[in-house]
């Protein structure tokens, strides 16, 4: 199955091409094709192009395509717009199914952490992205996604496995004791591999079904709920 995995949740963003369901080299069944970055923000004007460039020159039609990966927050509210949009009209006109993708979610698969797992994304505005998950999860057991103050963080984390891939969280968590594993920058590449179990235990969506999750409130929601 080809898969084509979308990540503009950032101010840079990638999307990635995967092979998946058929046996590899080294014994697994996900093969990464290529990666290509999207750069700068400008996320409305590259993304169609350079999806069509990256089936193009991997000789690859759109109808290829088996199924579709985006993540889906939290993140920049345009960014997200913008890739879940080409993810619905793509997945919409192929009728192919979406796998969603939480960037918290995908901290804690990188990391490899067993136990209890918090992973910590920037929110901008002194404010830090939290995902509280148990590894292995128990049967119906949702993990915890919402935003806190860098204070409240730093509270809240202690006796959690902290993971995040900023600089400057790790830092704060060292600095207060906290056991912090530091993560590469996410891309594309790792959203797909996800992205793939969620398609094999059939955890996707439709078209219709896709939102993002953003988290934060919009600034405009937040107004409209001040005005009560």
């Amino acid at each position: 199955m080809l898969l084509l995995a979308i990540d503009t949740s950032g101010k840079n963003g990638s999307i990635a091409l995967a092979r998946a369901g058929e046996p590899t080299a080294d014994g697994g069944d996900f093969e990464l094709i290529e990666i290509a970055p999207l750069v700068g923000g400008t996320f409305s004007a590259q993304l169609i192009p350079q999806v069509a460039e990256l089936l193009s020159s991997n000789g690859f039609m759109k109808t290829a395509i088996g199924a579709f990966v985006v993540a889906s927050g939290p993140g920049s509210f345009t960014g997200l717009r913008v890739g879940l949009a080409a993810a619905k009209a793509l997945a919409e006109v192929l009728g192919k199914p979406i796998a969603t993708i939480s960037l918290l979610e995908v901290c804690v698969f990188i990391s490899g952490l067993q136990g209890k797992v918090m992973a910590a994304l920037d929110a901008g505005r002194g404010e830090i992205y939290v995902g509280e998950y148990e590894i292995p999860g128990k049967p119906g057991q949702a993990p915890r996604e919402h935003i806190l103050s860098r204070d409240e963080f730093l509270i809240e984390a202690r006796g959690w496995a902290v993971v995040t891939p900023d600089p400057t969280i790790a830092e704060a968590a060292v600095a207060t004791g906290l056991s912090i594993t530091t993560l590469a920058s996410i891309s594309a590449a790792a959203v797909a591999r996800l992205g793939w179990r969620k398609i094999q235990s059939g955890d996707t969506v439709t078209p219709e079904q896709l939102e993002a999750n953003y988290i934060r409130r919009t600034d405009a929601e937040m107004l409209e709920k001040s005005k009560f």
